[in-house]
């Protein structure tokens, strides 16, 4: 029976590294996946799924207007397919539609969904897909990752050039470790983003 799977952490806890992994497994097997990268992920090529420590996969770019269903549908009909699953990177940046999509590929089309993302914005907010793919998926995995001080980190905080805290501006700025820190929830209010 499929099932969506919600892989969701801090930043930095190695989520692309995960998915990159599990499709891997995949291949290694003789079965074939449909990956998905958001193309507002400017920090590789378009169209590529890369892990910090150097792994990469090419990927079918989204945005707010794809439709899911339908265009995973239209892989599916094709002879020899071979699609065994599909996987979403960064994704806290569904819309809530593409989330309902990804559900209806699952129970009407019988195929696994394996969606990678932040549960939450810098802001301490949930992002609009991390919100629907909390409440509708099957199966919720934490990918755990580290505070500096050691506990568990389950906040993003956003920081500048000179690494203070940035607590206003739009929800999505792409960057890595310029721009975000994982952060347990007392140094995230704190917005200590070191000792």
């Amino acid at each position: 029976m499929a099932k969506l799977r919600f892989y969701y952490s801090a930043m930095n806890a190695g989520k692309s590294t995960a998915l990159l992994q599990a499709a891997f497994n995949y291949h290694e097997r003789g079965m074939k996946t449909l990956l998905f990268t958001p193309a507002i992920d400017t920090r590789e090529k378009l169209g590529t799924i890369a892990s910090r420590i150097g792994l990469h996969a090419e990927a079918h770019p989204f945005d707010g207007n794809l439709n899911f269903f339908t265009y995973i549908e239209k892989q599916l009909s094709i002879p020899n397919h071979g699609v065994k699953c599909v996987m979403v990177d960064e994704a806290q940046f569904l819309t809530k539609h593409q989330v309902k999509q990804l559900t209806q590929v699952v129970d009407e089309l019988n195929m696994p969904i394996l969606a990678y993302g932040l549960r939450s914005d810098f802001m301490g907010e949930p992002f609009e897909g991390s919100q629907y793919l909390l409440i509708w998926a099957e199966d919720l995995i934490e990918i755990k990752t580290v505070c500096h001080c050691g506990s568990k980190a389950i906040m993003n905080l956003r920081i500048d050039g000179s690494g203070q805290a940035v607590w206003s501006g739009e929800q999505v700025e792409i960057g890595g470790n310029d721009r975000y820190v994982s952060l347990c929830r007392r140094h995230f209010w704190e917005g200590k983003s070191s000792h």
